[in-house]
Order: C-alpha cells, then structure tokens, then sequence
C-alpha cells in the first residue's frame, strides 16, 4: 500500500514557477512509475506527465512540454513537477499518481493517488 501527499501548490502571476512535490507518507515510490494529471472542474482529469521508476523514461502532454519538467529522488522518496512559463489555463488541482506498471497517460491505469493540490495563476 502506497499513500501520496502532494504539497506547494499555491497562487502564482502569468509568467511565474511552481515546484509541486509528492511524497510517499507510507510506502515506496522507488519501484513505481510516477505521474502527474490535473482536473478543473466539470472537466476529465487529464495526463500532465510520466517518469518511469529509474526516472531514465519521461513522457509531457503537447500543452506542458517544454514548460514543465518531472524528476524523481527515489532515495528522498518523492517525485517533482516544476512549472515555469505558467498561463492561466494550467489552473487546476494537480494530482501525483503512481503505477505498479509501466506509466501510461490514462488516469484510469493508476493504482495509488494523492490528494491533489490546488493551482492557481492569476491573469
């Protein structure tokens, strides 16, 4: 059993960064591929990024790629999401996720989730 708390989201200006963070309260991440989605409501959750459990394997929705990067520390147990060049339209609650498999980008293949964490960027 694995239990995911994500942490740092917050309110941030157009243009701006955030680091989310997602750690393992109870369990290992070191043999799990990781991601994050994000879902506004009244809206399908959606794929933001994959990293494999070595971290050698990472994968970017087409609206992300190249703003944002995933990592993973698997000695500290946790995986991050920096988020730079922020829109308004990334606005949403930011999910960790983690597969016993390989990672994929369908929310419905996950087996362990956070929370979420709350993102905002101010116009």
């Amino acid at each position: 059993q694995v239990r995911l708390v994500e942490s740092w989201g917050g309110l941030v200006q157009t243009g701006g960064s955030l680091r989310l963070s997602c750690a393992a309260s109870k369990g290992t991440l070191s043999t799990l591929d990781m991601a994050w989605f994000r879902q506004v409501v009244g809206k399908k959750r959606e794929f933001v990024a994959s990293i494999s459990f070595g971290g050698r394997t990472k994968r970017y929705s087409d609206s992300v790629k190249g703003r944002f990067t995933i990592s993973r520390d698997n000695d500290k147990n946790i995986v991050e999401l920096q988020m730079n060049s922020l829109r308004p339209e990334d606005k949403a609650v930011y999910y960790c996720a983690a597969e016993k498999g390989v990672a994929t980008m369908s929310d419905s293949e996950y087996d362990y989730w956070g929370p979420g964490t709350q993102v905002t960027v101010s116009s």
